[in-house]
This record gives C-alpha cells, sequence and structure tokens, in this order.
C-alpha cells in the first residue's frame, strides 16, 4: 500500500467538500479522479500530499511523494536546470545534477536547462513540472490536471512517463478533465461523495 484513504472527509472555506471517500493505491496502480470545477478535486491531492487535514476519517502514506499542481514551484529566475536541481537536492538523494538532466530529457526540455524558468511557454512550463516529479524519484505522484497546457506530442510524453513510472512500482493519482490513455487506471467520480 503506498497511499491509503479511509473514510475521509474535507472541508475547506467552511465548506464540506466531499465525505465518506474511502480508495487504496498500491504499486503500479493509478486513480483519475474526475468531477467539476469546485468539487474538490485539487484538495483531494493536497489532503494526499499531507498539505491538508482530513477534516474526518484517515490517511495513510508510504514513501515520498511528489506533488504537481498548476502552480510550478520552480524559481522563475534561475535557470532551468539549477531549478530542478535545488528541488532534487531537498528530497536529499544522490546524483542531484543527474537526475535533473535526466528528467528534463524524458520531457523533451534537456536543451533548455540553461533557459530562465520565466522564458518558458506554458506547455514547457507543464513538462518542467512533470521534470520536478520525474526527478524526484518518489513512489507516488498527485499529479493535477498534468495534461493542461500540453499539446498532442507532450500529452504522448505524459502518458509514457506515467506507465513508465507504474511499471516501476509507482502509483498514480491525478486530476483531469481530458482523456488520457491510462491502462487499467480505475475512476473515482468525485461527485458521487459530496455531501446531499
Amino acid at each position: 500500500m503506498i497511499l491509503e484513504l479511509h473514510q475521509v472527509a474535507c472541508a475547506r472555506g467552511g465548506r464540506l467538500l466531499f465525505t465518506q471517500l474511502s480508495l487504496t493505491l498500491g504499486a503500479g496502480e493509478a486513480v483519475v479522479v474526475t468531477g467539476p470545477n469546485g468539487i474538490g478535486k485539487s484538495s483531494l491531492l493536497r489532503l494526499a500530499a499531507g498539505l491538508i487535514a482530513p477534516f474526518e476519517g484517515r490517511v495513510t502514506r508510504s514513501g515520498r511523494i511528489a506533488l504537481a499542481t498548476e502552480d510550478l514551484a520552480l524559481d522563475t529566475e534561475r535557470r532551468l536546470g539549477e531549478a530542478l536541481s535545488f528541488w532534487a537536492r531537498l528530497d536529499g538523494l544522490a546524483a542531484v545534477d543527474r537526475r535533473a538532466a535526466a528528467a528534463l530529457d524524458t520531457v523533451g526540455l534537456g536543451k533548455l536547462a540553461d533557459v530562465p524558468v520565466r522564458l518558458l511557454s506554458t506547455g514547457q512550463r507543464r513538462r518542467a513540472g512533470l521534470a520536478r516529479v520525474l526527478a524526484a524519484e518518489a513512489p507516488l505522484w498527485l499529479l493535477d490536471e498534468p495534461g493542461n497546457g500540453l499539446d498532442v506530442a507532450g500529452v504522448a510524453m505524459l502518458e509514457r512517463a506515467i506507465a513508465d513510472h507504474r511499471a516501476g512500482g509507482g502509483a498514480v493519482l491525478l486530476t483531469t478533465h481530458q482523456p488520457l490513455a491510462l491502462t487499467d487506471a480505475w475512476t473515482l467520480a468525485l461527485d458521487g461523495h459530496v455531501p446531499a
């Protein structure tokens, strides 16, 4: 078990978003969270990451996590390679520069390592966010709308990266409004857990 949510409820801004949500995510598994805007998909990922506490229920994680949201979380004044290496250092793993370079190559940004983050296009920023996740080498990926801003080739790259992560024993919990080809992923319709 990499992630377990047991009878979880989430409240934000004085409003109960969802209740009685349970899921278990093991090695090689993926769950796609769906639902309309404002229902709590991003909050669910933050709850799974431990950034917010559940209103009710229990969240159990084993191992490290990598969270990618709409916020790039990279220093826009640094060169892309340096910005990624900064985060990789925080993970406490060895070979920081090698991991950052390999992640950039995987997402097709290897040639842009010396470009300041502020100069990246929207699609390149999304790829850079995925590179940050890859460089973390965490068993659990939490991805909030990872396909937003990606072109067709970028979406295919994202699908390959997720498939490779799962094949290596990783797990993925993601939100999306667009279709992604994820073999044997199951869907969690968050609107089925909205309080009456």
